[in-house]
């Protein structure tokens, strides 16, 4: 599809799924509106965090808060800037509070977030904190433990991060976060050789050989 086909492609997805989720929860009702995504439909990069905080609540866009400012910083410092990806979230409504999304939250909304990987089909996905980790990967990992560490599941190459928010508060997380992004164009680099298909361990073996030569 051409970046206007996706782009109409979300919209009707939006469309689709905005009743759905209203009719299975009921965060629709302490939120000003839903926050479905922003960025470039046909995007090589699409990144996922947990849910909209109050700004973004407020604004209708994912990531405009101090962890969005945070994230804008990150992506420059890759040559990247937020019109070059795609960003969303697992839950497309606030929560009360910001308090952390239910796993029936998660999976209410979560064929809106997958239909939305779907059509943006890109080359990496980077999640962000571990609720969209656990939605992308599936349980059973540790954020301490793979961050920074591209994985393949489904055929697609996952690498999952800290989210900008938690490295606000934990100022140790900041050079962590920051290290990790610089791996992002060396992964899609990786990705875009059609020489070879790596197993997730080569793919891994590789960027970090790539990595302590620079």
């Amino acid at each position: 599809m051409t970046r206007e086909e996706k782009e109409e492609a979300l919209r009707l997805l939006t469309e689709e799924q905005l009743p759905i989720v209203t009719a299975a929860s009921d965060l629709y009702k302490t939120a000003t509106q839903a926050v479905p995504g922003d960025g470039n439909a046909d995007a090589e990069v699409m990144f996922i965090g947990e849910a909209p905080g109050q700004r973004e609540d407020e604004i209708g866009k994912p990531f405009v808060g101090a962890a969005g400012q945070f994230l804008n910083q990150l992506l420059e410092s890759i040559g990247l800037q937020r019109e070059d990806v795609y960003i969303a979230n697992c839950i497309k409504h606030r929560p009360p509070g910001n308090r952390d999304p239910l796993p029936q939250e998660i999976a209410a909304y979560g064929p809106w977030l997958q239909g939305q990987i779907d059509i943006i089909d890109p080359k990496l996905i980077v999640t962000l904190g571990r609720f969209s980790m656990e939605f992308v990967l599936g349980p059973g990992f540790s954020i301490s433990k793979i961050h920074g560490q591209p994985k393949r599941r489904n055929g697609r190459v996952v690498m999952p991060m800290y989210h900008p928010a938690a490295a606000l508060y934990s100022g140790n997380l900041r050079p962590v976060l920051a290290a990790d992004f610089q791996k992002i164009p060396k992964v899609i680099e990786i990705i875009k050789n059609p020489l070879k298909k790596e197993t997730t361990e080569e793919l891994e073996e590789k960027i970090e050989s790539q990595q302590r030569l620079l």
